[in-house]
C-alpha cells in the first residue's frame, strides 16, 4: 500500500493523543498479541463469525473490517472465502494488519488493508457499500461514539449485515472504569503497573481464588484463551487501557439502528456485566 499524506497527518495525530494520555496504543497490545498467534486462535476467529453471521463460509461476499486491530478477524474473513477491505487509525494496528496479510496472503488483491479514520467522512465516502460491515470493540474507543456508528451505515449495502460490539453500559462501574482508563493512559509508561495491578486483580480474583481453593491457583487463568482468541494478559491490558471509552446500553443501539432502517437478527449480551454486547443487524432493502 503507498503511503500518502492524510495517513503521514493521521499518524502523526495518533501519536501526539498517545503521547498526551489521551489514547490507549491498542497497536502496540495487538503487535504483541501476534507473537501467540497460532492455528487454534485464528479457528476460533472464524467460528466467532460463522455464528453471528448464522453462515458457513463467506464466498463471494464483501466484508470490511472496521478498526482492525490484529488483523485476526480480517484474516478469518478472508479464510472463509470474503473479499476484504481493513482499516485502522492506530498505525501500529494498520501495521499488524499488514504483517497477517503477508503471512497468509501476500500479494492477494482480495484483500485490502490501509490506514484510514472511521471520523474520516471523506475518507468512507470512498470505499463503496459491503455485505458485511464488521467492527467488533471498536467504535466506543473513536472518541467520538455515536458519530462513528452513524458512520458506519452508508457502508453497508442494501440487504447487508452490519456486526458490530459495543461496550455495555453498567451505570455507575462504567463511570468507575472511566476514571482508571483515564489515570493509566496518563501515567508514566514506568508507573502504570500501579493502576494495572489493582485492575488486573479486581477482575481476576474470584477467578484465582476458585483455582486455589480447588488446589490449582492457575487453572482458570491457563484453561482456556480470553475471548475471540486474545490471551488473557493482552485482554486484562486492552480493557485496563482502553481509551477513549464510551458505553450503552442494548435499547440505545436497538433503536438508533432500528430508526434508520435497520432489523437486528442477532444480539448477545453481557446481561449487566462489563464488557461488550454484540450486535448483527441486516439492513432493509429500499
Amino acid at each position: 500500500m503507498k503511503t500518502d499524506l492524510p495517513d503521514q497527518i493521521q499518524m502523526g495525530t495518533h501519536s501526539q493523543e498517545v503521547a498526551s494520555g489521551q489514547r490507549f496504543e491498542f497497536g502496540a497490545n495487538w503487535s504483541r498479541f501476534l507473537e501467540l498467534l497460532d492455528e487454534d486462535r485464528i479457528l476460533a476467529a472464524e467460528e466467532s463469525l460463522r455464528k453471528m453471521l448464522g453462515v458457513q463460509n463467506l464466498t463471494g461476499r464483501s466484508f470490511i473490517d472496521i478498526g482492525s486491530g490484529s488483523g485476526l478477524f480480517s484474516l478469518a474473513a478472508r479464510r472463509l472465502g470474503a473479499r476484504v477491505h481493513s482499516f485502522d487509525y492506530d498505525p501500529k494496528s494498520y501495521a499488524c494488519t499488514k504483517e497477517l496479510q503477508r503471512r497468509f496472503f501476500s500479494g492477494d488483491p482480495q484483500w485490502v488493508v490501509e490506514s484510514g479514520s472511521v471520523l474520516d467522512p471523506a475518507y468512507l465516502a470512498r470505499l463503496g457499500t459491503f455485505d458485511i460491515v464488521y467492527s467488533w470493540g471498536v467504535l466506543h474507543h473513536t472518541g467520538s461514539m455515536w458519530e462513528a456508528l452513524k458512520n458506519v451505515e452508508p457502508l453497508v449495502a442494501p440487504s447487508g449485515l452490519l456486526f458490530i460490539a459495543i461496550y455495555n453500559d453498567q451505570g455507575k462501574p462504567s463511570r468507575r472504569w472511566l476514571t482508571v482508563k483515564k489515570a493509566y493512559n496518563r501515567c508514566p509508561k514506568q508507573l502504570r503497573f500501579v493502576v494495572l495491578g489493582p485492575a488486573f486483580l479486581s477482575l481476576w480474583w474470584r477467578r484465582l481464588l476458585k483455582g486455589t481453593l480447588q488446589g490449582q491457583p492457575l487453572k482458570y487463568w491457563t484453561a482456556a484463551q480470553a475471548g475471540r482468541g486474545m490471551s488473557h494478559w493482552r485482554d486484562v491490558v486492552d480493557w485496563v487501557g482502553g481509551y477513549p471509552f464510551e458505553v450503552a446500553t442494548p435499547e440505545e443501539i436497538f433503536d438508533f439502528y432500528h430508526q434508520r432502517g435497520y432489523t437486528l437478527t442477532r444480539l448477545t449480551t453481557q446481561a449487566g456485566d462489563l464488557g461488550c454486547n454484540e450486535f448483527v443487524f441486516r439492513k432493509n432493502a429500499s
